[in-house]
């Protein structure tokens, strides 16, 4: 299992709780109330799928694939029924969504590591951050977090907070300062520290007729002017349980900066955990973390087979 132990496989299961009791015990009924696959048996998995935010894409070739599977096995009792159905939503969200190596051993020649964080407000950027500090810090990395949300006085503390808990230091300035003048003060006290690890975050929303893209791109451009290849990730942090406007929001800040991954957070408070695959698939983004609760460990690498059998409570075949 890798970095992946059974107590972060079993902290992922019981934050899928209500996606397991929603969506999978919804297809385990149908496939019980059926018995067999015919039109209404795809038309109503079709229903039960897009309303847990497993999105159309992915939800198509799901019904497609059934429907030839089905011609091609006989499956004579309920259980054959069963795994059929399961393996084949399975291995259908699990396509396109690739498994990181662990996220915490950082590629070579790359001192320090700079990571962007990015997202609307109230998607927890800020915890988010503070537990990816904690991670790092606990793998060994010195860490160098960067508060270049300068707008909102709130996040300022939060995040000074949060690196008091990781054990992090933290470069921060006046309310107001230049966003791109935090980060860029922070990459270069990174280098001059011999810091292994710089998080930087960014404004979800400006209070003043600055455009909030617009910000974001001047952050990365003074950040790779400190660091020619940096920043090496520009994470962006979505909430689960805005379900579809998530992919939405994906795309904006995909446009802008470029993202190279996805934080997934609070999934343990929503049914509809089947929008990690959603946003991913339908952008082509791969998700670096998700978060399946409130502690400080409990943001996750993510493994998308661990997340298929956390989510079906079974290996799949």
């Amino acid at each position: 299992m890798g970095f992946f132990d059974s107590f972060k496989l079993s902290r992922l299961k019981e934050g899928l709780t209500k996606t397991r009791e929603t969506l999978v015990a919804k297809v385990n009924r149908l496939i019980f109330a059926k018995g067999k696959i015919d039109d209404e048996f795809l038309g109503q998995l079709e229903e039960i799928l897009i309303s847990g935010d497993v999105g159309v894409e992915t939800t198509q070739l799901i019904i497609e694939n059934l429907k030839q599977k089905a011609k091609e096995h006989k499956y004579e009792t309920q259980e054959e029924l069963d795994s059929l159905v399961h393996n084949e939503i399975a291995h259908s969200i699990l396509k396109g969504t690739a498994n990181g190596e662990d996220p915490f051993v950082l590629p070579p020649h790359t001192k320090p590591y700079v990571i962007m964080i990015v997202g609307v407000n109230g998607v927890g950027k800020t915890t988010t951050i503070g537990k990816l500090a904690y991670n790092f810090k606990t793998a060994g990395k010195k860490v160098l977090i960067g508060a270049a949300d300068t707008f909102r006085a709130a996040a300022n503390e939060q995040l000074e907070i949060w690196a008091k808990r990781a054990d992090v230091e933290i470069i921060q300035q006046l309310h107001g300062s230049d966003p791109a003048a935090v980060a860029f003060d922070t990459v270069k006290a990174a280098q001059s520290r011999g810091a292994d690890i710089v998080i930087v975050d960014t404004a979800g929303r400006l209070h003043t007729k600055t455009n909030l893209m617009e910000e974001l791109k001047k952050i990365k451009r003074v950040i790779t002017k400190c660091s020619a290849e940096a920043p090496h990730e520009v994470l962006l942090v979505l909430d689960a349980t805005t379900g579809q406007n998530a992919i939405q929001q994906a795309k904006l800040f995909n446009e802008a900066v470029g993202l190279t991954g996805l934080v997934i957070t609070k999934l343990d408070g929503t049914a509809k955990g089947g929008v990690v695959f959603a946003v991913s698939n339908a952008l082509k983004i791969p998700v670096r973390f998700i978060g399946v609760g409130e502690k400080i460990d409990d943001l996750q690498p993510f493994n998308a087979e661990k997340f298929v059998e956390a989510l079906f409570e079974k290996e799949i075949q």
